[in-house]
């Protein structure tokens, strides 16, 4: 018998989320940074068992945010709206200038 059998049945169901879902002030935030900043891309991050979908928006410079969405749709909704490219952050990864922006803004490592 294996360690974890040993949890009662209703404690094996499916995870449950352990955060929020996305707000408009997520969307605001994303809708903002976008209108705000150059050449801005979306890349699209899944849910999980832990987060809602999220996106990351990262400038021209590397500056970026991370808000959720809620689904994949509403994410490209805003990027279609705004003419902004959105990409699989699985498939493609972040770009190089992001890391960038990271090392020359320690502060923000963090967000």
């Amino acid at each position: 018998m294996g360690w974890f059998s040993r949890r009662p049945r209703a404690a094996q169901g499916t995870p449950t989320k352990l955060d929020r879902e996305a707000t408009r002030e997520d969307l605001a935030a994303l809708e903002e940074f976008v209108t705000s900043r150059r050449g801005v891309e979306f890349y699209l991050e899944p849910e999980t068992t832990a987060t809602d979908t999220t996106v990351v928006a990262i400038a021209h410079d590397g500056e970026w945010i991370r808000r959720r969405t809620g689904t994949p749709r509403t994410a490209g909704g805003i990027a279609r709206k705004h003419a902004v490219p959105l990409y699989e952050a699985e498939r493609t990864g972040y770009p190089e200038r992001m890391r960038a922006w990271n090392r020359s803004h320690p502060e923000r490592r963090a967000c």
